[in-house]
């Protein structure tokens, strides 16, 4: 999709602009310096609306919205004021990127390989089969050049992204039967989305993309037999453990899933250079956040989950040889059939590499010590 099929009316901004620039009050008299840098208060009052692809229930994933809303307030003494609005509240999870796009609400968190029914590449703003770890994407993403390429995909949609956390490595999700090897998969119906999906088609199964607040109730009444999502913490909650037994891992489609704000474009040029800046502030400490919860939280919610009788399993080792396989043909069909994926993949294929035989080197020879 380019610029030129935008909606008529996203350059005038309709909500995008329609709350920005109301005079304010001046800034106070500084306070005694407390150690904390002071408040940005550039005399007007800003006030946004974030939709988000997440439940509320979903206190991480959702959580991280929040925290930004409540960084930017406090970086500006209450006059940047952002209101979250969870899944389906404003408007659908899985359309976060029209909303903003259309300038329905100037700000969206979601994972962006639910949109690359738009354009494929977009799944390398979050995360692909066999891809980056989450330290790795966020590497590649602020450090190694992918944020420009990235932004130059976003740019087609009226759009301008910044990190939101990661997850961290997920879990291979919740199956109601046993899978043994890969020829077993066929005619499942499994909630997967993104470019895991795609491979997950290729193996033989019925794949479905359901927003997150949905998944219990299908995997319950049987519309899908098994559903990928986060990891324990996150898992547990959603009750997905009453539903179906058996838990697989690892999730090779998801080795660090990075998730994104979306800000539209005629939005964000509204904002003074120093709301700007706190803006990629909270966000960057947003992330840190959500990385850190979720890294505290899965653990111990791993534990309960095998005390309530939950059997873990190893995906067999067929289907992890015949999904790198197709990841890894997919990539190369869309590289050979667009430029602008090729530009990208290059660039996310050179870390993948660089950062395998790193962290396969240092890290991996200091878990088996630490395991063995």
């Amino acid at each position: 999709m380019k610029r030129r099929e935008f909606l008529t009316g996203v350059a005038t901004g309709t909500a995008a602009t329609a709350l920005v620039g109301c005079e304010g009050p001046q800034p106070r008299k500084a306070a005694p310096s407390t150690g904390e840098a002071p408040a940005v208060h550039t005399g007007k009052h800003v006030q946004w609306r974030c939709t988000s692809s997440f439940p509320r229930s979903l206190d991480t994933l959702y959580g991280g919205a929040e925290v930004v809303a409540e960084r930017v307030s406090a970086m500006t003494d209450g006059a940047f004021q952002i209101k979250v609005y969870p899944a389906g509240e404003l408007v659908p999870g899985l359309q976060v990127l029209d909303a903003v796009q259309q300038g329905t609400v100037q700000l969206g968190q979601t994972a962006s390989y639910y949109y690359i029914g738009k354009n494929p590449a977009l799944a390398f703003d979050c995360c692909v089969p066999f891809g980056l770890t989450s330290r790795q994407v966020t590497a590649w993403l602020e450090e190694g050049g992918g944020r420009e390429l990235v932004d130059e995909l976003f740019s087609d949609f009226n759009v301008k992204t910044f990190i939101a956390g990661n997850t961290g490595v997920q879990m291979g999700g919740w199956f109601k039967r046993e899978v043994g090897p890969v020829d077993e998969l066929a005619g499942l119906k499994m909630r997967i989305p993104g470019m895991g999906g795609k491979v997950m088609a290729e193996l033989g199964v019925a794949v479905q993309n359901i927003a997150g607040g949905e998944i219990y109730q299908a995997l319950e009444t049987g519309a899908i037999d098994a559903t990928e999502w986060v990891g324990p913490y996150d898992d547990e909650k959603l009750g997905f453990h009453k539903a179906a037994s058996f838990y697989y891992y690892p999730g090779w489609w998801e080795p660090g899933p990075s998730l994104s704000f979306y800000v539209n474009q005629q939005a964000w040029g509204t904002l003074s250079k120093a709301y700007q800046e706190v803006f990629a502030s909270a966000c960057r400490e947003s992330a840190l956040v959500m990385q850190a919860r979720y890294d505290a939280r899965n653990p111990p919610a791993l534990q309960r989950l095998l005390a309530a009788g939950v059997q873990m399993r190893p995906f067999h080792a067929s289907i992890l040889k015949q999904a790198k396989e197709a990841a890894e043909q997919i990539y190369a069909d869309a590289a050979a059939a667009d430029p602008a994926y090729a530009k990208v993949f290059a660039s996310f294929d050179k870390a993948r590499k660089e950062a395998a035989r790193w962290f396969g080197t240092a890290e991996s020879a200091y878990l088996q010590a630490t395991l063995g």
